[in-house]
């Protein structure tokens, strides 16, 4: 499983529009092949930021299958103005260590 995880800065003033956009934009994400389940998370310290994470069987269903796909044009045109500055994504891998599953 591979965790995609993105700092989202919503633009001042955007929060609830941006929120009602991403319920819409959910289904878009879930429908996707290798999606195994996400969460937006909002930050209580500092107004307007988000944390997305998305789990993926693959960093191919995600890099590939969904950010080549039709469905990503969507997805886009649904959020991504809301940003600024644009998030950067990144992805990990769970550390295996001895005592812990």
């Amino acid at each position: 499983m591979i965790l995609e995880a993105a700092m989202l800065q919503v633009k001042p003033g955007q929060g609830e529009a941006f929120e009602q956009a991403f319920r819409d934009a959910s289904g878009i994400i879930s429908s996707m092949k290798g999606y195994i389940g996400h969460e937006l998370q909002r930050c209580m310290e500092v107004p307007n930021k988000y944390l997305l994470l998305v789990n993926w069987e693959t960093l191919e269903d995600h890099t590939d299958g969904f950010r080549q796909s039709e469905f990503y044009a969507r997805w886009k045109g649904l959020l991504h103005h809301y940003y600024d500055p644009f998030p950067v994504v990144e992805h990990f891998e769970k550390v295996t260590l001895p005592g812990t599953s």
